[in-house]
């Protein structure tokens, strides 16, 4: 069996996975993601969209290497350069197994777990187990899957608290890759955007208030990353809100609470489920919601706000809402649509400007500043009462 492994990837190329890597990759876990697409039923609206969060995974810890690197060669870095680096190779680990716990479908029905755990909580029990433990074992050098739980969790200590921004913060990989992987294969150019300006210009910043580095860019990057941005920004209006792939993710969710199917909390059991099991379940089921996917004969639109609700008018269209909801009960399918794609997390990401004076992003940025929320009610129906709705929202 290779030491290593080679794929060639649509996005970024070759990706080389060494020795940890290629036994990681070789897990049931990771192997399973190749069966849960990246997004959900979106390849019923864009053909292309097959792809799944196994490519987006190896996509992840590729960049995590090539953000690892520009911070390591900094002048004052906290970080040891080199490939065989252990910060380096634990955070290429962390990238590579972040979506272990996806359940099928990924976003659009993630919480139906038991227990009230998630999607990350479910990763975090994978990694714990004997199989991804084992592979440690034996080929981590250093690298534990403990210490990978301790960085998806943000709980690193010293220099290495770097790494889970890397990961899973406010410029991080996961949409550096997302947003490039999801417009190649749903066919638009939505979420393009100046990759390689925007790594090398990502900086660990020291913060003098804090007296740790945090990570941020200088000034020449940001307006890679207010284009990073506005794909992002553009993705969610264009691709994940769409239309008909909202209706599509109401009659999935209608039809698992409908037979009552949840994803296990036991890891064991949640590796048996994947977008391919529930598929053949819902080619033979006759449920109208079923039907509505397989078939492609879901609910029409009635009505739709537009998309950026002030709150006031949220408010009032809630409430206009409510006789309908009471009249017609589950025959109507309702979205809101709600996202800030210009807060990039709960953070904020630092910029240095001329001088070293840091700044927030949103203060860096008018571009930024000047955003708005998404914010977007779709209500969907049956035929039979589709005229009835559509009128009862027109005024």
């Amino acid at each position: 069996m290779p030491r290593s492994l080679s794929f060639r990837d649509p996005i970024h190329g070759f990706i080389e996975a060494d020795e940890l890597e290629a036994a990681l990759i070789r897990t049931r876990p990771m192997q399973r993601l190749r069966q849960v697409r990246q997004l959900g039923l979106t390849h019923l609206v864009f053909p292309g969209a097959e792809h799944s969060r196994f490519g987006h995974a190896l996509g992840a810890m590729h960049l995590a290497g090539r953000v690892y690197d520009t911070l390591a060669r900094v002048d004052g870095t906290p970080l040891d350069p080199g490939p065989q680096a252990r910060a380096r190779r634990l955070v290429r680990a962390a990238a590579l197994l972040h979506d272990l716990g996806h359940a099928p479908f990924s976003h659009w029905a993630e919480d139906l777990f038991e227990d009230g755990i998630d999607h990350e909580e479910m990763s975090r029990r994978l990694l714990a187990g004997d199989e991804l433990g084992g592979v440690f074992e034996r080929f981590g050098d250093g690298v534990e899957s403990a210490d990978v739980i301790r960085l998806l969790g943000d709980r690193l200590e010293g220099p290495e608290r770097l790494l889970s921004p890397i990961v899973s913060g406010e410029l991080d990989v996961d949409k550096m890759d997302y947003l490039l992987r999801d417009s190649l294969f749903c066919g638009v150019r939505y979420g393009t955007f100046d990759l390689d300006q925007v790594i090398s210009t990502v900086r660990p910043l020291f913060d003098p208030e804090s007296g740790e580095h945090r990570l941020g860019i200088d000034a020449e990057g940001l307006h890679a990353v207010e284009s990073l941005i506005l794909a992002r920004y553009y993705m969610f209006t264009q691709v994940y809100f769409h239309v008909t792939g909202k209706a599509l993710e109401l009659h999935l969710n209608e039809w698992l609470h409908e037979q009552e199917i949840t994803w296990s909390s036991d890891p064991e059991r949640f590796l048996a489920d994947d977008d391919a099991e529930m598929m053949t379940r819902m080619r033979r089921s006759d449920s109208l919601h079923a039907r509505a996917i397989t078939d492609r004969a879901h609910f029409r639109l009635a009505h739709e706000t537009g998309e950026h609700l002030e709150p006031e008018e949220k408010r009032a269209f809630e409430r206009r809402l409510e006789p309908l909801r009471e009249r017609y009960g589950r025959g109507l399918l309702i979205s809101n649509s709600a996202k800030d794609p210009h807060r990039l997390g709960r953070g904020r990401v630092p910029v240095r400007q001329a001088g070293g004076r840091l700044v927030p992003l949103g203060e860096a940025s008018h571009f930024v500043r000047h955003l708005r929320r998404i914010d977007r009610y779709r209500v969907y129906c049956s035929d039979a009462v589709f005229d009835e709705v559509r009128l009862a929202l027109s005024g």
